[in-house]
């Protein structure tokens, strides 16, 4: 009988074949901590170590060999304390035995804590900000210029501000005039330095003030005021070489010569030469080019120069007869890509200019105008004088681009600068709350319905100033909004009419009309009744807002256009930056006048930014 032959198990077999290396992990681990405790009973010949979770009774001392060796503090070093070091403990028991206050930072209401700084407007700070230790010298200087008649300007200048100007507020220097005014006439203190500097190129100044403060008179006056008196040096120095001359011609007789070539020169004709102004300004849009040629104009009726404003909107043969005029001009006024291509092609217009004024300096070396701005700048530099920046806000890169450019540039500061005046309220509309109900343009046609149906606002019973008229800007970020906003304005009855780039160049004259003066107001009143007649008469079975006119328009109308007659304006849209902020808000409250902004909250917008901008200007703070 055969035997059955026993089968190992499988496992069993395994096992086998694997040998050691099929250990369990309990069992590892069992082996390691017998290792463990074996090794421990030996006394062990070197310095113990300490395993890996037992904590270390040497945490808080210093080693022997580094209590004496001072190390440098790197930037985190005082994050972890919680007492202050020896050093500072010793410096603030030094003050409280001088008896000065303690450094607690508690003052008991005793004096004005500093306030917070701004949280939303952190991310849009993107201004310069200035610093205010002469404050008080600028403010002591505005008190000692209270009348044009202190300023050494020449007799038909005085008369100019007096007489071509009656019904604009500018009997008085503002504040930005009385600091400007004799700076640029050369009364500046020259501040000693350790270190002489050899100057080079041209006197530089950087006029820093508040939207609506007159900077255009603020440059204006002295650069007149230089030309006439180098027209006079010129005409006392031609009467003394007619003089020198005549005497040497009086004194050797026989050296005359009888021939052909003793005639005299015949005139030059100036009309073939092209035209060498005295003084450029430069502007970023054809609407100030406008604006500030008629404040040329008026002036120039009395103190008698020649100014020639040329823009893009004019045609070729006007600005032809503008600068190569056969009497010359003086003062040129332009935008920098229009002076630079007629510049490229008559280099010789720029061969004379002494005075350089660049108005909005933080448009013109955006960009956009930078590389024309600089080309003029260049050609100019030669038989450039003074070079004049004027701007109400001081951005970083035009700060940093002028500290590299011109280090030694006069810096004339208004002491609100970057700050929107107090006598402009801002008023906030939540357009996500009943009745709006996030409808932007509802809101913005009820706010204009209030503000017409208003009467307290310009009742002269109670002191304040008779508006027939309300006039009222509407901004929006975006060139398309324009137009639906102001036809959406139309439908509700609203007088309302759209300004941007492409709108008509003489339509925008005709709107600007109404809104840069009450005197061109007037005047435009009837040509543009005659227009809105077809409005009128579709309009006829709806309800209209009488007396109340509307413009719609982006940051083109923000920028120094003088719209003294506008009291109310509408933020459609937040504003990106601080700097459209105060732009914006600067179209209303000129030349002392009360002003209201209203800013309308809609789904999307920062509220935050509207509350910071709101605090600041109550306080009367920058918005830095």
């Amino acid at each position: 009988m055969l035997r059955q032959v026993a089968r190992p198990c499988p496992f069993c077999e395994l096992r086998s074949l694997l040998g050691q290396q099929t250990r369990l992990y309990t069992q590892v681990q069992r082996e390691r901590g017998e290792r463990h405790g074996a090794a421990s009973s030996r006394p062990r010949s070197g310095p113990s170590r300490p395993s890996r979770m037992v904590l270390s009774e040497n945490v808080g001392r210093t080693p022997a060999d580094a209590r004496h060796t001072r190390r440098k503090p790197d930037a985190f070093a005082y994050l972890n304390r919680t007492e202050a070091p020896r050093g500072l403990e010793r410096v603030r028991e030094q003050r409280e035995t001088r008896g000065s206050r303690p450094a607690t930072g508690r003052d008991d209401g005793k004096r004005r804590t500093r306030s917070e700084p701004f949280h939303a407007l952190k991310m849009q700070s993107s201004l310069h900000q200035v610093p205010y230790n002469n404050r008080t010298a600028v403010k002591r200087q505005i008190e000692q210029y209270d009348s044009f008649a202190k300023f050494p300007l020449a007799e038909p200048i005085l008369r100019a501000v007096n007489d071509a100007l009656p019904d604009l507020e500018y009997r008085n220097p503002t504040p930005a005039q009385a600091v400007a005014i004799p700076a640029l006439l050369g009364l500046l203190k020259t501040v000693r330095t350790k270190v002489k500097t050899k100057k080079s190129g041209p006197e530089a100044f950087l006029l820093a003030a508040e939207t609506g403060s007159g900077k255009t008179l603020a440059y204006l006056l002295p650069t007149l005021d230089a030309i006439k008196r180098e027209e006079i040096d010129e005409k006392e120095e031609a009467e003394e070489q007619a003089i020198k001359d005549a005497e040497a011609a009086t004194a050797k007789p026989h050296d005359q010569r009888a021939d052909m070539f003793s005639a005299e020169e015949p005139d030059i004709n100036k009309a073939v030469d092209p035209a060498r102004p005295r003084a450029i300004i430069l502007v970023p849009s054809a609407e100030l080019v406008a604006q500030v040629g008629a404040v040329a104009k008026s002036l120039s009726h009395t103190v008698k120069f020649r100014a020639a404003p040329i823009s893009a909107k004019m045609s070729a043969t006007v600005i032809r007869n503008q600068l190569f005029n056969v009497n010359g001009v003086d003062v040129v006024i332009s935008t920098p890509p229009l002076l630079a291509s007629i510049a490229e092609s008559n280099p010789n217009i720029l061969a004379r200019v002494t005075h350089l004024i660049c108005d909005e300096a933080d448009s013109l070396f955006d960009r956009s105008f930078k590389q024309s701005t600089t080309e003029i700048l260049d050609r100019a530099t030669p038989s450039l004088k003074k070079l004049i920046l004027c701007s109400a806000t001081i951005p970083k890169y035009l700060d940093k681009y002028l500290a590299d450019k011109f280090p030694d540039m006069h810096r004339l500061v208004t002491p609100n600068l970057h700050a929107i005046p107090r006598r402009v309220q801002l008023g906030v509309v939540d357009v996500n709350k009943d009745p709006y109900r996030g409808n932007k343009m509802l809101a913005c046609a009820d706010t204009i319905w209030q503000i017409g149906k208003a009467s307290g606002d310009y009742d002269p019973t109670e002191g304040k100033e008779a508006v027939p008229t309300k006039r009222v800007l509407v901004f929006v970020n975006e060139r398309e909004n324009t137009e639906e906003v102001a036809q959406y304005l139309t439908k509700k009855g609203i007088d309302a009419l759209a300004f941007h780039r492409d709108t008509d160049p003489s339509r925008q004259a005709k709107i600007l009309a109404s809104f840069t003066n009450d005197a061109h107001a007037k005047e435009s009143a009837e040509s543009e009744d005659n227009k809105a007649a077809p409005i009128k008469t579709e309009l006829a079975n709806k309800r209209t807002l009488p007396n109340t006119k509307v413009i719609v328009t982006t940051d083109l109308g923000s920028r120094g256009i003088d719209t003294v007659s506008v009291r109310h304006v509408i933020l459609y849209d937040v504003p990106h930056t601080t700097i459209d902020f105060i732009h914006r808000l600067g179209r209303t409250g000129r030349m002392g006048r009360r002003g209201r902004g209203i800013v309308l909250l809609g789904p999307g917008d920062r509220a935050d930014v509207v509350r910071e901008v709101r605090e600041a200007m109550f306080r009367g703070e920058a918005l830095i």
